[in-house]
C-alpha cells in the first residue's frame, strides 16, 4: 500500500506541473510571445492540451462564464492536492496501526 500511494502521489505531483506547464504556453501563446508555426512548440502545445483537456473540461462545464479567466487548473490544482493530502493522511494512518 504504501509503495502504490507514493507512486500515485508522484504521479499526482507531476501532472500538476504538468498543468502548470501547459497553462504559462498558453499565456505565451496567446500573447504571441511563442511562435506557433514552430513544429515543435504547436506538437508540445498539443501533447499538453490532450494530456490536460480531460480534467480540465468538466470543470469548465460547471464553472460560470468568467470572460477571457479561467480559474479551471487552479482548481483542478486544488482538487489534486485535495486528494494527494488523503492519500498520505491513509498511508499515515496505515502506517500507525501495528
Amino acid at each position: 500500500m504504501d509503495v502504490l500511494a507514493f507512486f500515485l502521489i508522484k504521479l499526482i505531483n507531476l501532472y500538476i506541473w504538468v498543468i502548470i506547464i501547459s497553462a504559462i504556453l498558453s499565456w505565451l501563446i496567446a500573447f504571441n510571445v511563442v511562435n506557433t508555426n514552430n513544429r515543435f512548440v504547436m506538437t508540445v502545445a498539443d501533447t499538453l492540451w490532450r494530456l490536460t483537456e480531460p480534467a480540465l473540461r468538466p470543470i469548465r462545464k460547471l464553472l460560470p462564464d468568467l470572460g477571457g479567466i479561467d480559474v479551471s487548473p487552479v482548481i483542478l490544482i486544488l482538487l489534486l492536492l485535495t486528494v494527494e493530502y488523503a492519500l498520505g493522511r491513509l498511508v499515515q494512518s496505515s502506517a500507525a496501526v501495528p
